[in-house]
Protein backbone atom coordinates (compact mmCIF):
# COMPACT_ATOMS: atom_id res chain seq x y z
CA UNK A 1 0.00 0.00 0.00
CA UNK A 2 1.50 3.29 -1.13
CA UNK A 3 1.56 6.21 1.31
CA UNK A 4 -0.73 9.17 0.42
CA UNK A 5 0.79 12.06 -1.46
CA UNK A 6 0.16 15.00 0.90
CA UNK A 7 1.74 17.49 -1.48
CA UNK A 8 -0.72 16.55 -4.21
CA UNK A 9 -3.62 16.81 -1.76
CA UNK A 10 -2.54 20.42 -0.85
CA UNK A 11 -3.79 20.25 2.76
CA UNK A 12 -3.41 23.52 4.70
CA UNK A 13 -4.26 24.29 8.31
CA UNK A 14 -5.74 27.73 9.01
CA UNK A 15 -4.61 29.33 12.29
CA UNK A 16 -7.32 29.84 14.89
CA UNK A 17 -8.41 33.44 15.37
CA UNK A 18 -7.01 35.03 18.57
CA UNK A 19 -9.27 35.28 21.57
CA UNK A 20 -8.54 39.03 21.83
CA UNK A 21 -7.83 41.46 18.99
CA UNK A 22 -4.15 41.97 18.48
CA UNK A 23 -2.53 45.36 18.23
CA UNK A 24 -1.49 45.65 14.61
CA UNK A 25 0.87 48.53 15.21
CA UNK A 26 1.95 50.24 18.41
CA UNK A 27 1.93 54.00 18.44
CA UNK A 28 5.41 55.35 18.73
CA UNK A 29 4.30 58.83 19.88
CA UNK A 30 2.35 59.52 23.08
CA UNK A 31 -1.23 60.76 23.04
CA UNK A 32 -1.85 64.45 22.64
CA UNK A 33 -1.69 66.97 25.48
CA UNK A 34 -5.50 67.06 25.68
CA UNK A 35 -5.59 63.41 26.72
CA UNK A 36 -3.07 63.95 29.52
CA UNK A 37 -4.79 67.16 30.65
CA UNK A 38 -8.09 65.29 30.94
CA UNK A 39 -6.57 62.63 33.18
CA UNK A 40 -4.84 65.22 35.36
CA UNK A 41 -8.15 67.04 35.87
CA UNK A 42 -9.93 63.80 36.71
CA UNK A 43 -7.21 62.96 39.24
CA UNK A 44 -7.56 66.37 40.89
CA UNK A 45 -11.34 66.09 40.87
CA UNK A 46 -11.37 62.78 42.76
CA UNK A 47 -9.41 64.46 45.56
CA UNK A 48 -12.48 66.57 46.46
CA UNK A 49 -13.86 66.51 49.99
CA UNK A 50 -17.32 66.33 51.51
CA UNK A 51 -19.90 69.03 51.98
CA UNK A 52 -21.35 71.39 49.40
CA UNK A 53 -18.05 73.07 48.57
CA UNK A 54 -16.25 69.73 48.40
CA UNK A 55 -18.88 68.39 45.98
CA UNK A 56 -18.68 71.57 43.91
CA UNK A 57 -14.90 71.14 43.65
CA UNK A 58 -15.33 67.48 42.70
CA UNK A 59 -17.91 67.92 39.95
CA UNK A 60 -16.27 71.06 38.54
CA UNK A 61 -13.00 69.23 37.89
CA UNK A 62 -14.82 66.13 36.63
CA UNK A 63 -16.86 68.24 34.23
CA UNK A 64 -13.78 69.88 32.73
CA UNK A 65 -11.90 66.57 32.68
CA UNK A 66 -14.64 64.67 30.86
CA UNK A 67 -15.04 67.58 28.46
CA UNK A 68 -11.34 67.30 27.54
CA UNK A 69 -11.75 63.53 27.13
CA UNK A 70 -14.77 64.10 24.88
CA UNK A 71 -12.82 66.49 22.63
CA UNK A 72 -9.91 64.05 22.52
CA UNK A 73 -12.19 61.12 21.59
CA UNK A 74 -13.94 63.23 18.90
CA UNK A 75 -10.61 63.71 17.13
CA UNK A 76 -10.31 59.95 16.54
CA UNK A 77 -13.08 58.59 14.26
CA UNK A 78 -12.42 55.02 15.44
CA UNK A 79 -13.41 55.73 19.06
CA UNK A 80 -17.15 56.29 18.78
CA UNK A 81 -17.94 54.42 22.01
CA UNK A 82 -15.28 56.34 23.92
CA UNK A 83 -16.70 59.62 22.67
CA UNK A 84 -20.27 58.73 23.64
CA UNK A 85 -19.33 57.58 27.14
CA UNK A 86 -17.18 60.64 27.85
CA UNK A 87 -19.89 62.94 26.52
CA UNK A 88 -22.53 61.26 28.71
CA UNK A 89 -20.32 61.57 31.82
CA UNK A 90 -19.56 65.19 30.94
CA UNK A 91 -23.28 65.97 30.78
CA UNK A 92 -24.00 64.20 34.09
CA UNK A 93 -21.20 66.00 35.95
CA UNK A 94 -22.16 69.37 34.45
CA UNK A 95 -25.76 68.89 35.58
CA UNK A 96 -24.67 67.99 39.10
CA UNK A 97 -22.31 70.99 39.32
CA UNK A 98 -25.05 73.38 38.20
CA UNK A 99 -27.45 71.88 40.74
CA UNK A 100 -24.95 72.44 43.57
CA UNK A 101 -24.40 76.05 42.48
CA UNK A 102 -28.17 76.58 42.47
CA UNK A 103 -28.49 75.12 45.98
CA UNK A 104 -25.67 77.32 47.28
CA UNK A 105 -27.21 80.46 45.79
CA UNK A 106 -30.60 79.58 47.22
CA UNK A 107 -29.11 79.29 50.75
CA UNK A 108 -28.93 82.99 51.46
CA UNK A 109 -29.49 84.48 54.90
CA UNK A 110 -30.16 87.91 56.34
CA UNK A 111 -27.17 90.01 57.35
CA UNK A 112 -27.56 89.15 61.04
CA UNK A 113 -27.63 85.40 60.46
CA UNK A 114 -24.77 85.63 57.95
CA UNK A 115 -22.62 87.40 60.57
CA UNK A 116 -23.61 84.76 63.12
CA UNK A 117 -22.50 82.02 60.72
CA UNK A 118 -19.18 83.71 59.94
CA UNK A 119 -18.33 84.38 63.60
CA UNK A 120 -19.49 81.18 65.32
CA UNK A 121 -20.25 78.32 62.93
CA UNK A 122 -18.09 78.69 59.84
CA UNK A 123 -14.82 78.18 61.73
CA UNK A 124 -16.19 74.85 62.99
CA UNK A 125 -16.84 73.65 59.44
CA UNK A 126 -20.64 73.76 59.69
CA UNK A 127 -22.11 73.59 56.20
CA UNK A 128 -24.69 76.06 54.94
CA UNK A 129 -27.47 73.41 54.76
CA UNK A 130 -26.91 72.52 58.43
CA UNK A 131 -26.85 76.18 59.38
CA UNK A 132 -30.08 76.64 57.45
CA UNK A 133 -31.72 74.07 59.74
CA UNK A 134 -30.40 75.98 62.76
CA UNK A 135 -31.86 79.24 61.43
CA UNK A 136 -35.19 77.58 60.70
CA UNK A 137 -35.32 76.28 64.27
CA UNK A 138 -35.11 79.88 65.52
CA UNK A 139 -37.94 80.91 63.14
CA UNK A 140 -35.52 83.41 61.57
CA UNK A 141 -36.55 86.11 64.07
CA UNK A 142 -34.18 88.70 65.56
CA UNK A 143 -35.37 90.05 68.93
CA UNK A 144 -34.63 93.52 70.32
CA UNK A 145 -33.97 94.77 73.85
CA UNK A 146 -34.15 98.49 74.50
CA UNK A 147 -31.69 100.20 76.82
CA UNK A 148 -32.43 99.30 80.43
CA UNK A 149 -34.85 96.50 79.49
CA UNK A 150 -34.44 93.19 81.32
CA UNK A 151 -33.74 89.94 79.53
CA UNK A 152 -34.00 87.87 82.71
CA UNK A 153 -34.72 88.62 86.37
CA UNK A 154 -33.05 86.67 89.14
CA UNK A 155 -35.38 84.11 90.71
CA UNK A 156 -38.31 84.92 88.39
CA UNK A 157 -37.56 84.32 84.70
CA UNK A 158 -37.92 80.73 83.51
CA UNK A 159 -35.14 79.06 81.53
CA UNK A 160 -36.98 78.16 78.35
CA UNK A 161 -34.63 79.19 75.53
CA UNK A 162 -31.04 79.56 74.37
CA UNK A 163 -30.00 82.98 73.07
CA UNK A 164 -27.02 84.59 71.30
CA UNK A 165 -26.33 88.33 71.45
CA UNK A 166 -25.85 89.95 68.04
CA UNK A 167 -25.23 93.57 69.03
CA UNK A 168 -25.08 95.72 72.13
CA UNK A 169 -23.93 94.81 75.63
CA UNK A 170 -25.68 92.95 78.47
CA UNK A 171 -25.00 93.71 82.14
CA UNK A 172 -25.08 90.62 84.42
CA UNK A 173 -25.63 90.93 88.18
CA UNK A 174 -26.37 88.62 91.10
CA UNK A 175 -27.88 89.94 94.35
CA UNK A 176 -27.33 93.41 92.96
CA UNK A 177 -23.57 92.87 92.51
CA UNK A 178 -21.93 93.11 89.11
CA UNK A 179 -20.58 89.86 87.64
CA UNK A 180 -19.57 90.48 84.04
CA UNK A 181 -20.68 91.77 80.65
CA UNK A 182 -21.97 89.79 77.71
CA UNK A 183 -20.72 90.96 74.32
CA UNK A 184 -21.87 90.24 70.73
CA UNK A 185 -21.74 86.63 69.59
CA UNK A 186 -21.75 85.31 73.14
CA UNK A 187 -24.58 83.29 74.63
CA UNK A 188 -26.88 85.08 77.04
CA UNK A 189 -27.88 81.99 78.98
CA UNK A 190 -25.32 79.26 78.29
CA UNK A 191 -24.75 78.33 81.99
CA UNK A 192 -28.50 78.05 82.58
CA UNK A 193 -28.93 75.98 79.42
CA UNK A 194 -26.14 73.55 80.29
CA UNK A 195 -27.26 73.18 83.92
CA UNK A 196 -30.62 71.62 83.02
CA UNK A 197 -31.51 68.32 81.43
CA UNK A 198 -34.08 68.35 78.60
CA UNK A 199 -36.86 67.23 80.96
CA UNK A 200 -35.96 69.68 83.75
CA UNK A 201 -37.15 73.22 84.39
CA UNK A 202 -35.42 76.06 86.17
CA UNK A 203 -35.22 79.79 86.73
CA UNK A 204 -32.41 82.29 86.30
CA UNK A 205 -30.08 82.86 89.28
CA UNK A 206 -28.75 86.10 87.77
CA UNK A 207 -30.25 89.28 86.34
CA UNK A 208 -29.49 90.39 82.80
CA UNK A 209 -30.38 93.83 81.48
CA UNK A 210 -29.34 95.80 78.42
CA UNK A 211 -26.76 98.56 78.77
CA UNK A 212 -27.83 99.85 75.36
CA UNK A 213 -30.06 98.68 72.54
CA UNK A 214 -29.39 94.99 71.98
CA UNK A 215 -30.42 92.47 69.36
CA UNK A 216 -30.34 88.72 69.85
CA UNK A 217 -31.47 85.40 68.40
CA UNK A 218 -33.30 82.83 70.55
CA UNK A 219 -34.08 79.13 70.17
CA UNK A 220 -36.87 77.60 72.21
CA UNK A 221 -35.73 74.61 74.30
CA UNK A 222 -38.28 72.12 73.01
CA UNK A 223 -37.78 73.07 69.39
CA UNK A 224 -34.01 72.97 69.68
CA UNK A 225 -34.04 69.57 71.38
CA UNK A 226 -36.22 68.23 68.57
CA UNK A 227 -33.60 69.47 66.12
CA UNK A 228 -30.88 67.74 68.17
CA UNK A 229 -32.81 64.48 68.08
CA UNK A 230 -32.99 64.58 64.27
CA UNK A 231 -29.43 65.81 63.67
CA UNK A 232 -26.81 64.54 66.10
CA UNK A 233 -24.14 66.54 64.30
CA UNK A 234 -25.90 69.82 65.15
CA UNK A 235 -26.27 68.66 68.76
CA UNK A 236 -22.50 68.11 69.01
CA UNK A 237 -21.82 71.54 67.49
CA UNK A 238 -24.07 73.28 70.02
CA UNK A 239 -22.53 71.32 72.90
CA UNK A 240 -19.10 72.51 71.78
CA UNK A 241 -19.91 76.21 71.39
CA UNK A 242 -22.08 76.40 74.53
CA UNK A 243 -19.42 74.84 76.77
CA UNK A 244 -16.72 76.95 75.18
CA UNK A 245 -18.81 80.03 75.99
CA UNK A 246 -19.20 78.86 79.60
CA UNK A 247 -15.45 78.33 79.91
CA UNK A 248 -14.80 81.87 78.72
CA UNK A 249 -17.26 83.28 81.26
CA UNK A 250 -15.74 81.26 84.11
CA UNK A 251 -12.26 82.40 83.13
CA UNK A 252 -13.34 86.04 83.03
CA UNK A 253 -14.83 85.69 86.53
CA UNK A 254 -11.76 83.89 87.92
CA UNK A 255 -9.57 86.66 86.58
CA UNK A 256 -11.51 89.20 88.69
CA UNK A 257 -12.01 87.18 91.89
CA UNK A 258 -9.64 88.26 94.70
CA UNK A 259 -9.75 88.00 98.46
CA UNK A 260 -8.75 90.72 100.91
CA UNK A 261 -5.10 89.65 100.75
CA UNK A 262 -5.06 90.02 96.97
CA UNK A 263 -5.01 86.29 96.17
CA UNK A 264 -6.98 85.16 93.13
CA UNK A 265 -9.65 82.50 93.58
CA UNK A 266 -10.45 79.85 91.03
CA UNK A 267 -14.24 79.87 90.68
CA UNK A 268 -14.17 76.39 89.22
CA UNK A 269 -13.80 75.17 92.83
CA UNK A 270 -17.36 74.88 94.17
CA UNK A 271 -16.25 74.96 97.83
CA UNK A 272 -15.03 78.53 97.34
CA UNK A 273 -18.17 79.61 95.54
CA UNK A 274 -20.52 78.70 98.37
CA UNK A 275 -18.46 79.58 101.48
CA UNK A 276 -19.29 82.58 103.66
CA UNK A 277 -16.60 85.24 103.99
CA UNK A 278 -15.07 84.14 107.37
CA UNK A 279 -14.97 80.48 106.36
CA UNK A 280 -13.43 81.43 103.05
CA UNK A 281 -10.61 83.30 104.78
CA UNK A 282 -10.10 80.38 107.21
CA UNK A 283 -9.92 77.90 104.32
CA UNK A 284 -7.38 80.12 102.62
CA UNK A 285 -5.18 80.14 105.75
CA UNK A 286 -5.32 76.35 106.01
CA UNK A 287 -4.34 75.92 102.38
CA UNK A 288 -1.30 78.16 102.66
CA UNK A 289 1.99 76.21 102.48
CA UNK A 290 4.52 77.50 105.01
CA UNK A 291 7.97 78.46 103.78
CA UNK A 292 10.77 76.36 105.40
CA UNK A 293 12.77 79.47 106.33
CA UNK A 294 9.80 81.04 108.08
CA UNK A 295 9.10 77.82 110.07
CA UNK A 296 12.66 77.71 111.35
CA UNK A 297 12.44 81.30 112.43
Amino acid sequence: MEPPDFEAMNLTVKPAPPAFPLCGEWKEAAEGSLFHLANILLFLGFMGGSGFYGHLYLFTFLTVGFFCSTVWAWSDPCTTDTFLWNFALFGACLTQALYIVYKLRSLTFDKDFQELYNCMFKRLGVSLPHFGKIVTSSDGVVHTLEKGQFFAVEGKTAIDKLSVLLSGRIHVTVNGEFLHYIYPFQFLDSPEWDSLRPSEEGIFQVTLHADDQCRYIAWRRKKLYLLFAKHRYIARIFALIVRSDIAEKVYSLSDKAFDMAGHRYDLRLPSYCHMPGPELERAHDLLEVPVPGERAA
